[in-house]
C-alpha cells in the first residue's frame, strides 16, 4: 500500500522508485523509454505507477529534457465517429505518460501532408500518428527530431483501407453457414467506392464458387437500409436464397424488413448476417448475426507503434485479427421444404479463423 503522505499530495518519481525498489534514475529511464531495463524491473515500475496512480509532470519534464510529452493524431475530415479508435489510442498514450491531441485535416493527401509538416515544425509534439496516407516526400522535408508513424487505415474520405478492408469474416460466415446446410446465397454489397465493399463482394464470390454453392446474385447497394429492402424486393420468388450476406448492419436491417414484407421469415426461410456490430443489432427481433471490428485495438496498436518509435524499440507483435463473428438469432440451419423447425446457429463469438463458440 502507498504511504499516507502520498494520499495527501501528488505522487513523485521518488515515490514510484521507493515502492518499486529501484532508483529514481531507473524510473526516469523507464519514463523516457530509453530501454535496457530488465523485464522484472519494468514490471515492478509499472505496478508502482498503477498503485500510486502516478502521472508524470509533463511541464517539468519539458523544461528538463526539452520534451513536450505531447503526441498528435492526424486524421482526414471526419465522415464518421472515430471515438472508439481514438479511445484505444488515447488509453495507450496515457498509460505511457503522454497527452494526445487530435487534428483534423481536410483537403486531401497534399493538404494533410502540409499539415503534418506544420505540426512537426511547431516543436509542440514529440510524435505524430496519421491514420491516413501522406505524400512519400514528407519524410525528406520534416525535422528528424519528430517521430512520425503513418498507419494508413483510412483514405481521404474516411473509407476503410488496409487492415479494415480485410474481408476474411465473409469467408468464415459463408463457410460456416454452408456447413450447416445452406446452399443458396445472396450478397447485398456496399458502395463500390469503398475498398472494404469491393473486398467483401470479391470474397463472397470466390467462396461461393470454391464451395460449389449457388449465388442467386449480388445486389450492388450503397450501405443503406433501403438497398437491403430493394435487394429482397427485386428477387424472383423462384430465386429465394437461404442466406443473405449483407454489407453492414443497416443493410441487414433492410434485408430483414424486405424479407418480412414478402411474407418470409428470418431465420425460418432466410438467414441474415451483417457487419459492424451496431449496438441496435442485439436488440432487433431476431437479434442480428454480425462482425465486430475492434477499433479500440486498431487505435491502440497504431499508438503503440508510435511509442515504440519514440523508444527506439520494436513494437510487440500482435497478429490477432481485428474481427470476430458474433452469431445470433438471425442465422439458423435451413429448413426442409414444407417444414418449420427452428434450430438457430449456436450463439457466441468466433474469431475470423476460429471455430464457433457457444
Amino acid at each position: 500500500m502507498a504511504g499516507a503522505d502520498t494520499a495527501r499530495r501528488r505522487p513523485t518519481i521518488t515515490d514510484v522508485a521507493r515502492l518499486a525498489g529501484v532508483s529514481p534514475q531507473t524510473v526516469s529511464r523507464f519514463l523516457r523509454f530509453n530501454g535496457g531495463l530488465k523485464p522484472a524491473t519494468v514490471e515492478r515500475v509499472e505496478n508502482a505507477i498503477r498503485e500510486l496512480d502516478y502521472r508524470p509532470n509533463l511541464v517539468a519534464r519539458s523544461m528538463r529534457t526539452r520534451k513536450t510529452g505531447r503526441l498528435a493524431i492526424l486524421m482526414p475530415a471526419m465522415a464518421f465517429n472515430p471515438s472508439r479508435m481514438l479511445a484505444g489510442a488515447g488509453a495507450t498514450a496515457g498509460a505511457a505518460g503522454y497527452f494526445m491531441d487530435v487534428v483534423s485535416a481536410g483537403g486531401g493527401v497534399r493538404a494533410r501532408s502540409e499539415r503534418l509538416l506544420e505540426l512537426a515544425d511547431s516543436g509542440q509534439f514529440e510524435g505524430i500518428l496519421s491514420f491516413a496516407p501522406v505524400l512519400p516526400s514528407v519524410g525528406n522535408q520534416m525535422d528528424q527530431s519528430t517521430t512520425v508513424v503513418v498507419s494508413a487505415d483510412f483514405d481521404d474520405e474516411m473509407r476503410g483501407i488496409g487492415d479494415l478492408a480485410d474481408a476474411t469474416p465473409v469467408v468464415r460466415m459463408v463457410e460456416h453457414l454452408a456447413s450447416t446446410g445452406h446452399s443458396r446465397f445472396l450478397h447485398v454489397a456496399g458502395d463500390a467506392g469503398f475498398a472494404s465493399a469491393r473486398a467483401r463482394k470479391q470474397s463472397y464470390l470466390e467462396t461461393v464458387e470454391r464451395l460449389g454453392l449457388v449465388s442467386v446474385g449480388v445486389f450492388d447497394g450503397d450501405w443503406s437500409g433501403e438497398s437491403g429492402i430493394e435487394a429482397i424486393r427485386s428477387l424472383p420468388s423462384r430465386a429465394r436464397p437461404t442466406a443473405v450476406i449483407a454489407a453492414n448492419d443497416l443493410v441487414a436491417a433492410g434485408v430483414v424488413r424486405g424479407v418480412r414484407e414478402r411474407g418470409w421469415d428470418v431465420p425460418g426461410d432466410i438467414s441474415v448476417t451483417g457487419w459492424d456490430n451496431n449496438e441496435i443489432g442485439q436488440f432487433m427481433t431476431p437479434s442480428l448475426t454480425t462482425v465486430d471490428v475492434d477499433l479500440e485495438r486498431l487505435g491502440s496498436k497504431a499508438m503503440a507503434k508510435l511509442i515504440a518509435g519514440l523508444r527506439g524499440t520494436e513494437p510487440e507483435p500482435n497478429e490477432e485479427s481485428l474481427f470476430r463473428v458474433i452469431w445470433r438469432e438471425s442465422t439458423a440451419e435451413p429448413f426442409p421444404t414444407g417444414r418449420r423447425r427452428r434450430k438457430p446457429i449456436a450463439g457466441g463469438v468466433a474469431g475470423d479463423g476460429a471455430g464457433q463458440t457457444g
